[in-house]
């Protein structure tokens, strides 16, 4: 019935001159011709289709027909398989580009991840061959199919490991390789309209550029930018050591090569926080031509990856490179997936090394990301549910300290006991300006931040409680226990003779503003805790058979359920630490009234 129908058709269109074939005509053709596909008889429809007769026909309506064409092509053990493949052929070199290219996208969407790298692999090289046969009209086209095909891309799975890339268990790495071959034509193209140009330019200087060839590199700047964000930021790249052949490492390779192709200074594009750029043609706004997560993204290609680095100047100095590359470190670490905080610190960690220690000046931590980028850090370390990363937050956090001068240290510290409002940070950073102290004090050493008039106000800070003696001691434990430690070793290292870091003379005010309420606050919380701890024991020896789980309240806060022996654990467990916190007290005391005797 329906190749009654197709043969029907045909035979009346063939007496119709062309382009004058009604709506009526193109629905009979599509339905009756996608129906005889379906049915299996592809052989019939191939001998229609090749027919000298309905050329016109076919270049007008043939388009129609991809839908079960596709399907067939896609199952691949279909037995009209050769047939299909003869029409489909014969459809791409006889149809007109306009309607192919609509037939080819809507063939393109999918939401199964196995149908989409299939579809890609079978569909790229075609839409490739129509997008070639438009010319010079080829960009907006192209810039459609990219997106397309980007979107479709994002729908796969990424590998995360080793065996998972290379087993392309996902079909990720089978598509980026397709789109390299199907992207290379129009970049190489692109490349040879920028040569053009700048030859023009260079015989007749302030000839406009032509529009069309200035369009296809725009929809291919884009389409790079895209690439940069999905995948590439998303997916974490092996070294050659671990992956000798890694095909997502090739593609990221061969988007930046497409980059300086099409005309793209790659060093302008990583430095472009610090470099002014020339306004773009085709973007309203900078924003939208170069995203700064892209940006983010070539960024750690090049430093961490060293993807292309051989087409870095070494002019650029190890200071420039870093200052260029916070904005980019401050971008991926705000962020809350993980492959971005990772690259974030990865990032950072290879733009500190290259830096010598105790290099930057004071004067950097005026330039903002210097910084917001500590705050994020600060976040990654405490909140980031992955072990690894915020241990190697804490690594990069330590290796950015090293490079400051010993002005710049002092500011920062100060600057992170302000804002990092967490016990832990605080009490690193204490322990980091124990540190610097002690280095002050060796001798040849000295300098004017870690001893004398400058170290007395950020020892005020460090010798402080943040609420008093009402001051929560287990939520701050890191940092008492920190700041305990410096007054310690100021105690037992200065002199009081020689007092180079003026303790001596400061120790009155820190024993008001600091040990005294200290100790009250011991006291007030060990009375609260043994109470606590009594009414425990009281409640299970009373009531142990029948309620054997309890809850208590600590202050205003109730602890979680647990068992009553938990429960007293942990009772006990905070009377040890306030216990350990008044022996240090105890021996600060004990020191300061020997060498103040003697």
């Amino acid at each position: 019935m329906s190749l009654e129908q197709l043969s029907d058709v045909v035979q009346r269109c063939q007496a119709l001159p062309d382009d004058s074939y009604s709506t009526e005509d193109h629905d009979v053709f599509t339905i009756a011709g996608r129906t005889c596909i379906e049915e299996g008889h592809s052989a019939q429809v191939l001998s229609i289709v090749l027919d000298d007769k309905n050329q016109d026909i076919v270049r007008c309506m043939g388009w129609n027909l991809l839908p079960p064409l596709i399907q067939v092509l896609l199952k691949k053990e279909d037995k009209n398989l050769p047939a299909c493949l003869a029409i489909f052929n014969h459809l791409l070199q006889t149809c007109r580009p306009k309607e192919l290219l609509i037939g080819l996208w809507e063939q393109l969407e999918h939401d199964d991840p196995d149908t989409i790298a299939e579809s890609l692999h079978l569909l790229l090289n075609p839409l490739q061959k129509v997008l070639l046969s438009l010319g010079s009209r080829k960009a907006s086209s192209l810039g459609m199919s990219l997106s397309s095909v980007l979107d479709q891309l994002a729908k796969l799975p990424l590998p995360h490991t080793k065996e998972q890339e290379e087993d392309d268990v996902f079909s990720l790495c089978r598509c980026c390789t397709d789109l390299t071959d199907f992207v290379r034509p129009f970049v190489q193209e692109a490349k040879l309209n920028t040569l053009n140009l700048n030859e023009r330019k260079e015989n007749m200087a302030g000839e406009p550029a032509a529009g069309n060839e200035d369009e296809l590199r725009t929809e291919l700047l884009k389409f790079c930018m895209k690439t940069l964000s999905r995948p590439l930021l998303e997916v974490q790249l092996k070294d050659p050591d671990t992956l000798a052949v890694s095909p997502l490492r090739n593609f990221a390779t061969e988007i930046l090569k497409s980059l300086s192709a099409i005309g793209e200074s790659l060093p302008d594009l990583v430095y472009q926080p610090l470099l002014k750029r020339k306004q773009v043609s085709g973007f309203l706004e900078e924003e939208v031509c170069f995203p700064k997560e892209s940006l983010a993204s070539l960024a750690h290609l090049v430093f961490v990856h060293h993807l292309t680095a051989d087409t870095f100047p070494s002019v650029f100095s190890p200071v420039f490179s870093l200052r260029s590359n916070m904005e980019h470190i401050n971008l991926l670490l705000s962020r809350t997936e993980e492959s971005r905080i990772q690259k974030g610190l990865e990032l950072y960690e290879k733009s500190l090394v290259r830096v010598e220690d105790g290099s930057l000046h004071a004067d950097l931590l005026e330039i903002k990301p210097f910084l917001t980028v500590p705050q994020n850090l600060v976040k990654v370390m405490t909140i980031c549910p992955k072990h690894d990363l915020r241990t190697r937050g804490l690594k990069v956090l330590q290796l950015s300290i090293d490079k400051f001068d010993t002005e710049a240290k002092y500011n920062f510290f100060q600057y992170m006991l302000k804002t990092s409002n967490h016990s832990g940070v605080e009490g690193y950073v204490i322990k980091n300006i124990k540190n610097q102290i002690d280095i002050a004090l060796q001798p040849g050493n000295g300098n004017i931040w870690f001893e004398g008039a400058h170290l007395l106000p950020l020892l005020r800070k460090v010798l402080s409680l943040p609420d008093g003696p009402e001051t929560d001691l287990l939520q701050y434990l890191d940092r008492i226990m920190e700041s305990l430690n410096v007054l310690r070793y100021l105690v037992i290292r200065d002199k009081v003779t020689e007092n180079q870091t003026g303790i001596w003379t400061e120790l009155y005010k820190i024993e008001d503003t600091f040990m005294k309420p200290l100790r009250v606050g011991v006291n007030m919380s060990r009375a609260h805790y043994e109470r606590e701890l009594y009414n425990t024991m009281e409640t299970k020896r009373g009531k142990a058979k029948e309620n054997p789980v309890l809850s208590v309240s600590v202050g205003d806060e109730k602890l979680p359920h647990m068992t009553s022996e938990s429960q007293i654990q942990a009772l006990h467990s905070a009377l040890h630490t306030f216990d350990m916190i008044e022996s240090v007290l105890v021996r600060i005391e004990e020191l300061t009234e020997v060498k103040e005797n003697l």
